[in-house]
């Protein structure tokens, strides 16, 4: 073991590197996106390390420091999750919107169920009130598993 502290000591760019190479392995086993940031700040700081040596605290407090500005930085600047992208494949709900569908039973009070695609839908008509079964209607937008859609003109 102290010879393995010794290497390390001596050079501490491969400790920083392997650290960051192993935080990579695990970001990329898991997906989370929470070590991506930790394992970029450990290279920056096997980068420093190699250049200008400042020790190991000094290497310590760098690399906290570098992995705090970045994540939260990177939480802020690139936020995850919301809305897909326009014209996303994955997206198969927008899709539906525009297109025409027909009441399956009569709507009451503004909700009931549209047949689209082979499926079977819940729906809520536009201004609410009463749809006859059988009722073209157009889909104007999704809230949920909700197509809201409107009469067909």
């Amino acid at each position: 073991m102290a010879a393995l502290t010794e290497l390390l000591a001596a050079q501490p760019f491969w400790f920083w590197g392997g650290l960051a190479v192993a935080l990579l392995a695990v970001e990329a086993a898991t997906g989370t996106g929470w070590l991506l940031w930790p394992a970029a700040s450990a290279g920056a700081v096997a980068l420093v390390a190699l250049v200008l040596d400042p020790g190991w605290t000094g290497q310590a407090v760098l690399f906290a420091l570098l992995t705090l500005v970045t994540t939260f930085g990177a939480r802020r600047f690139f936020p995850r999750g919301g809305a897909a992208a326009p014209g996303d494949i994955n997206d198969t709900t927008s899709r539906l919107i525009g297109q025409s569908a027909r009441s399956v039973a009569a709507f009451h009070h503004g909700e009931g169920r549209i047949a689209l695609d082979g499926k079977e839908w819940a729906a809520e008509l536009e201004g609410g009130g009463a749809l006859a079964a059988e009722a073209e209607v157009e889909v104007t937008g999704i809230r949920g598993a909700i197509l809201q859609v409107r009469r067909r003109r």
